[in-house]
């Protein structure tokens, strides 16, 4: 029976960086689309789902997509992954 400390057994997985993955393009779209879902929430234009437009505009801020990891793909003019 294997018994580990919390987080003891992760020690061998990779260290999973937030490194930037969103291009200048990328990152207007889902900021304006982020905040376009907030304001129409709040003015009462469409219901809570919009709520959801936090996390575009959560990726916008930090530069960072986590969806992107799994693909390898950056939108940032330098770090192209094909």
């Amino acid at each position: 029976m294997l018994v580990c400390a919390p987080f003891a057994c992760f020690t061998h997985l990779k260290e999973i960086r937030m490194k930037a993955n969103i291009g200048s393009i990328d990152r207007t779209v889902r900021a304006v689309l982020g905040l376009a879902l907030i304001a129409a929430v709040l003015l009462g234009l469409i219901g809570p789902w919009g709520w959801i437009g936090v996390l575009p505009l959560a990726t916008a801020i930090f530069r960072f997509c986590p969806a992107y990891l799994p693909f390898g793909i950056s939108t940032c003019a330098n770090q192209r992954h094909h």
